[in-house]
Order: C-alpha cells, then sequence, then structure tokens
C-alpha cells in the first residue's frame, strides 16, 4: 500500500493488490464496536494493547483491528493481513517527478536530521488520543534532497500492504508538520501502528497519515487515496472537512 513512475491508480471497480480490501460501509459498521471505548489503568492499557496488536496480526479477517484498546488506538488494515519489514528489508523510494530519485534503508532515515512534535490524533470516525508524541524525517527534506520538478504539484503516498495509498498537494507536503515517522509515543513504530515508517501529517484526520510507507511518488496533481475514492474528503483537515466539526488538532 511503487512505480517509478506516476501511474494512473485502479478504479474503485478494479481490484487491488494485496489482501481483500475492507470498504467504508463495513468499517463505519464495524466500528460501533469501538464508540464505547475501554477503560483501564496504564498497565493493563499496555498489555492490552500489546495483545490486540499481535491479534491483528494474525487476524485473517482484519477485523480485529477495528476493535477499541486502553491506549486509545483502533488497529486499522484495510487488507486481511500486512507483510512485515525491518533493518533488512525496508526501503523507502522517491521517485516520479524528481531529478534525484532516492531510495532510503531505516538506517538511513534514522541519520537524518529528525523533528520531534507532540499533537492530539483525531480519527475522522469520532475517536481522538491526545498529546501523542510522533517523530521522523520532516517530509520536506526527503523532497528538497530528491529536487523536486516544476512539474509536480501533488506527492502520491504508497504503502507495503499492498492496496492503502494517499495522496497531498506539494504545499500541503511541505508543511513543518508533515513527517515520514519512525517514532510514535516516544518508542519506535510498532507493526500495528504502521512501522516501521509511516506518513503522520499532524492537522488532518488520521486516514491520511498513511501507515507501513514504502513509496512518495510526485505527480502533476492530487491522485485520490483508498478512503477518497470510497468517499472521504481529499483535503481532510481536522474539523473543516468530512462533515464533522472536531476541535483543530
Amino acid at each position: 500500500m511503487n512505480p517509478e513512475q506516476p501511474s494512473e491508480q485502479p478504479t474503485a471497480s478494479e481490484p487491488e493488490p494485496g489482501g481483500t480490501p475492507i470498504g467504508r460501509r463495513l468499517l463505519l459498521g464495524t466500528l460501533g464496536l469501538g464508540a464505547l471505548g475501554v477503560a483501564a489503568a496504564p498497565t493493563l492499557q499496555r498489555g492490552l494493547e500489546s495483545f490486540l496488536g499481535g491479534a491483528a496480526d494474525k487476524d485473517p479477517t482484519g477485523l480485529t483491528g477495528l476493535l477499541p484498546n486502553g491506549g486509545g488506538f483502533r488497529y486499522y488494515s484495510v487488507t486481511s493481513s500486512v507483510p512485515k519489514k525491518g533493518e533488512d528489508d525496508y526501503r523507502l523510494t522517491i521517485d516520479g517527478l524528481v531529478d534525484r530519485p532516492a531510495t532510503y534503508t531505516l538506517a538511513e532515515l534514522r541519520a537524518l536530521p529528525q523533528t520531534r512534535m507532540v499533537r492530539d490524533v483525531q480519527c475522522v470516525t469520532g475517536w481522538r488520543v491526545p498529546d501523542t508524541p510522533f517523530e521522523g524525517v520532516r517530509l520536506s527534506q526527503l523532497l528538497d534532497a530528491a529536487g523536486v520538478r516544476s512539474s509536480a504539484g501533488a506527492v502520491r503516498f504508497t504503502c507495503f500492504d499492498g492496496a492503502y495509498s494517499e495522496s497531498l498537494t506539494l504545499s500541503q507536503a511541505r508543511r513543518d508538520d508533515v513527517l515520514v515517522a519512525l517514532r510514535m509515543q516516544d518508542k519506535d513504530l510498532s507493526h500495528s501502528h504502521g512501522g516501521p515508517v509511516r506518513l503522520y501529517v499532524a492537522p488532518m484526520y488520521f486516514y491520511k497519515s498513511a501507515k507501513w510507507l514504502s513509496g512518495i511518488t510526485l505527480t502533476s496533481d492530487v491522485r485520490p487515496g483508498y478512503w477518497e475514492k470510497r468517499g472521504y474528503d481529499v483535503d481532510a483537515w481536522v474539523g473543516r472537512s468530512n462533515g464533522r466539526d472536531d476541535e483543530a488538532t
């Protein structure tokens, strides 16, 4: 969820690679299970979060990821399974309308200057996790290193789950609060949270922060991502999109 050059995304009626994608209706229906949340002591919260994360890895339906946990997060995946990547086999490719295409290993990303920010995480389905630290490389730094061409106007993100994608305009991607994140809650990103590397778009609803990031492609215009093709807004500012009025993060 990496082409060497920009290409058209499949239409909503075409099958996408990877596991079986989950539709918006099924996701929103099942999220009713998570509306109540879970209240527990901090130790129990950490244990429950770890348990559900491990269970989601082994769940062939992908629905375990919709259950609430004590940390406040929901484990979402739009495929039935996601391969694990680590130090030896993770790669992030930057290509498309750039002068200097590049591929980064996990060690190379960690060696770059890191930015830490603490913001609320807001899901478009209503739940929020306050004061969540994220740390990583500013996306603008990677774009500058790649040499964005004047014909580029947007950035497309693909993921190694084989199905998920997202997009930002070039001006949105260059914001200081958009990271290629390697850490969350002051620890390395776990697989369940989209590790080892995910996108983090602080001022937008969390579906824009693509998990299991593997590709950054510069394109001429915005190409709607996985959930945008299923009805969500392309511009996903918290409190100003998708018919919601949540407080801005």
